[in-house]
């Protein structure tokens, strides 16, 4: 008679997941950013008004008034369906931004940290120089040259941010370049791409994944800081950003221009933060006493 198995652990029952959910924050920052998303995603098509629609008979209408539920702006535009346009745009640049910094931050910090030596010292080298620069005056100088679209504010931001997820990468690589997993590999004859890629790569998904997520934060930020002072994404396409910068003049006389916009940028910022947090506390394995 065979002995049984014992039940595989699903994946929601893990110990990641369980340390996850007993930081109250982390969970907080998950709900309102899936809030968030789902109301930039579907929010539109539920609003009365469009982005683009201006009625001039009800400019500066102050939130709660009629079908406005977020007022108007000087034009008489809805702010609730340019807050949500807006935040699609956002969330797209950060997330897209996150994605490019992190895959090119990661190959830079894997070969970087598995090949030591000159090859390190040349790669590293090359990320201090741009960690020389100010970010935000690298980022304001190339938006200036560039055309400021959507795609490529992006790309200027992921230029931008991939030197810190480098430098981590590069750390847990080269800590973990001298396990026995990655020696046995080597004796077995493994290539260098899949030692790097398939063996290394894995263990090393939790700075990662850390990094990813607050490198969203920092890219959202980021955008509004350029859009803001007119250099990012272009009226009358919306962002939070620009929605601030239109709105410095109205600050004494129509208040809730900035506020909405301003809170939206907070929100998400502030909840990507608690979820890296979060996620940083959860794949820790020194947090494996439960």
């Amino acid at each position: 008679m065979t002995a049984s198995l014992p039940p595989q652990t699903r994946w929601w029952q893990s110990r990641v997941v369980r340390r996850f959910t007993r930081n109250w924050l982390a969970l907080l920052g998950l709900a309102m950013i899936t809030l968030l998303t789902l109301a930039c995603i579907f929010g539109p098509a539920l609003l009365p008004y469009d982005s683009l629609y201006v009625d001039l008979r009800a400019r500066f209408s102050a939130p709660l008034t009629g079908d406005h539920y977020l007022g108007t702006d000087p034009l008489g535009r809805d702010i609730a369906a340019r807050l949500l346009m807006a935040g699609r745009i956002s969330l797209m640049v950060g997330f897209f931004a996150m994605l490019l910094a992190t895959l090119l931050g990661t190959l830079v910090g894997v070969i970087a940290g598995y090949s030591g030596g000159w090859v390190n010292a040349v790669l590293m080298r090359t990320v201090d120089g741009f960690l020389s620069f100010p970010t935000i005056f690298l980022l304001l100088a190339l938006a200036v040259a560039l055309q400021p679209t959507p795609v490529m504010i992006t790309l200027i931001i992921a230029l931008t941010g991939w030197m810190e997820v480098a430098r981590i990468v590069e750390a847990e690589v080269r800590s973990l370049k001298e396990r026995e997993f990655v020696m046995a590999g080597r004796m077995l004859g493994l290539s260098r791409t899949h030692i790097m890629f398939r063996e290394i790569l894995p263990n090393a998904m939790g700075p990662i994944i850390v990094a990813a997520t607050l490198t969203v934060a920092r890219a959202i930020l980021l955008e509004a800081y350029v859009s803001f002072l007119g250099f990012g994404i272009q009226p009358p396409l919306p962002s939070w950003g620009n929605m601030l910068n239109g709105a410095q003049q109205y600050l004494g006389t129509a208040p809730w221009l900035a506020i909405i916009p301003g809170a939206a940028i907070t929100i998400a910022v502030t909840s990507f933060n608690f979820i890296g947090d979060g996620l940083r506390d959860a794949l820790d394995v020194r947090n494996d006493t439960l």
